[in-house]
């Protein structure tokens, strides 16, 4: 895991004035904000300092929100709330599977803003703890390793990219083999806020990861469809 710095948020927007309201809000809440108008000043940002989350608008000049997210997930594993003018599902839909950990359609209220980030934040310092405290820190699992204190996850011998929210997925499912977890439970366990029965993103973190660990995504081995209870991480005896 790349060391953060602590409470340290960076806005990703060309819209100055919302970045100048941001700063001074997360500010008072304890937060330390520096913020960007564009990719390569992300870059440049990030080759000095990784923070603890990005905050990343879609529309932005030259490279989009979402190539850069998509950038961010194989690079870095800080999580990202992503905003955006769009508040339909299916551009929500679509900055999940590219990696994204949140997503908040302008405009919005910045308590649900701060909210939301305390949430992820939080999710990410359980699986950061977890880490520490786990007995198990290599799963093996048909041709997969997965290694939960350095964050790698290996298939055939070649290390696969997961985003921050696939890798708590995946810890999530390592630790309760062979056991039904229902929709419900895994939006409670890796969301963390306000959702609605009707809430696909779980299903789209599932086939995302599907991808990635299976042979044949089509077939899955592992992570079985449950119809009408949810989701089972299947483990022979000899697996783990």
């Amino acid at each position: 895991m790349e060391a953060t710095d602590k409470n340290k948020i960076l806005v990703v927007d060309d819209d100055e004035s919302l970045c100048n309201l941001l700063s001074q809000y997360l500010e008072k809440q304890g937060f330390s904000v520096d913020s960007v108008g564009d990719g390569m000043a992300m870059d440049r940002y990030l080759e000095q300092s990784i923070p603890s989350l990005v905050i990343l608008d879609i529309m932005l000049p030259g490279e989009d929100g979402l190539s850069i997210a998509k950038r961010l997930a194989h690079k870095h594993n800080f999580p990202v709330i992503m905003l955006s003018a769009c508040g339909e599902d299916v551009d929500r839909i679509l900055g999940l599977e590219i990696g994204a950990d949140d997503y908040l359609a302008k405009p919005f209220n910045p308590r649900e803003l701060l909210a939301r980030i305390r949430s992820v934040l939080r999710r990410y310092q359980c699986t950061e703890n977890n880490f520490v405290n786990r007995k198990t820190t290599i799963y093996k699992f048909g041709n997969n390793t997965f290694d939960v204190v350095s964050g790698i996850l290996q298939k055939n011998g070649t290390q696969v990219s997961l985003t921050q929210s696939e890798f708590s997925l995946l810890q999530l499912f390592l630790e309760n083999p062979n056991r039904i977890l229902s929709r419900d439970n895994l939006l409670e366990s890796l969301k963390g806020f306000d959702w609605s029965p009707f809430d696909r993103s779980i299903d789209v973190r599932i086939s995302r990861l599907r991808h990635k660990v299976e042979n044949d995504p089509a077939s899955p081995e592992f992570i079985q469809t449950v119809w009408g209870q949810g989701y089972k991480f299947l483990l022979k005896d000899d697996d783990l």
